[in-house]
């Protein structure tokens, strides 16, 4: 049985080579609440195709994994919220039995990417080594995706309320090489400072699509991080943005949140504790990624 349905405007691109940027659903269920969760997912489409490249937001419906979502379909997922099943690599197969709705994360959409032949995917940040992972063991399930999946993803960096030293130490003994856009410091998601190093500075979308084809070409199966810092003017301060994570950890550990519901918890009490600045923020990068996504996508014809 196929368990795939591709819009046909995203198969029409595919089949005559046109660029396709893949883009996550979990960020319009999980990331933000209604309606603004819809007008940014449709943005984002927008920015793509303003960029001559295609869209495909990918989620779970009905018992397929879909390739391109309808503005009905995406409406649903920007509603139902948190209702909707937040799917990862192990969900899939129990998602797809039972045809509920599922909204993909970044390694549930790196493999429906690549399944349907998209190699650029735009996304916020990407999961990674939770902090104090050395007891819980809380390791996204996007690290071991990016290891093995032959899908390049477009991201503000790791998500800063993460352990990016950790995360970084992970991907590198994973061989997934971590791409500055324009950068040699690592962005940590609202803010442009990390601390840490890129692997390599880019200079530009052709640098970073020629990159990925002598990858790919000589076999070296996996994903890349192709890290871009969230525009200037929407950078939050790192100090502000530090003192609200721990808040965010610590309110975290006393609700005792765990696993898959971490990331969205912790997320949402850093937008409290900003008083909604992290969330301007948020949808200003993921903006920002799906326009370079779109230029890298173009060269990688």
């Amino acid at each position: 049985m196929n368990y795939i349905d591709i819009k046909p405007e995203v198969a029409e691109a595919l089949q005559n080579k046109q660029p396709v940027v893949a883009l996550e659903s979990t960020i319009i269920s999980h990331g933000m609440p209604y309606p603004k969760n819809m007008e940014t997912a449709l943005q984002v489409e927008a920015v793509v195709r303003a960029e001559g490249a295609v869209p495909a937001s990918i989620a779970l419906m009905d018992g397929k994994i879909k390739i391109g979502l309808t503005k009905a379909e995406i409406k649903l997922l920007a509603q139902k919220g948190r209702e909707v099943i937040k799917t990862s690599r192990r969900d899939i197969p129990y998602v797809l039995l039972h045809k509920l709705t599922g909204a993909t994360t970044v390694a549930a959409t790196m493999i429906a990417a690549e399944k349907a032949g998209i190699k650029i995917f735009a996304t916020g940040g990407i999961g990674g080594v939770h902090r104090g992972a050395n007891e819980t063991f809380d390791i996204s399930a996007d690290l071991q995706e990016l290891a093995k999946t032959n899908v390049a993803v477009v991201c503000a960096g790791i998500k800063s309320i993460l352990d990016l030293g950790l995360t970084l130490e992970y991907l590198e003994t994973m061989g997934v090489p971590v791409l500055g856009y324009q950068t040699d410091e690592l962005p940590a998601f609202y803010t442009r400072k990390s601390g840490f190093k890129v692997d390599y500075k880019m200079e530009g979308p052709q640098e970073i699509a020629d990159l990925l084809q002598v990858k790919w070409a000589t076999g070296l199966n996996g994903g890349v991080v192709i890290a871009n810092p969230v525009p200037e003017a929407y950078a939050l301060d790192e100090r502000v943005m530090q003192k609200a994570i721990e808040q965010a950890l610590a309110a975290q550990l006393t609700a005792g949140i765990k696993g898959k519901d971490s990331t969205p918890f912790l997320l949402a009490k850093v937008k409290e504790l900003t008083s909604g600045q992290s969330l301007v923020s948020n949808i200003e990068l993921v903006l920002n990624n799906a326009r370079l996504a779109a230029k890298i996508a173009g060269y990688c014809l």
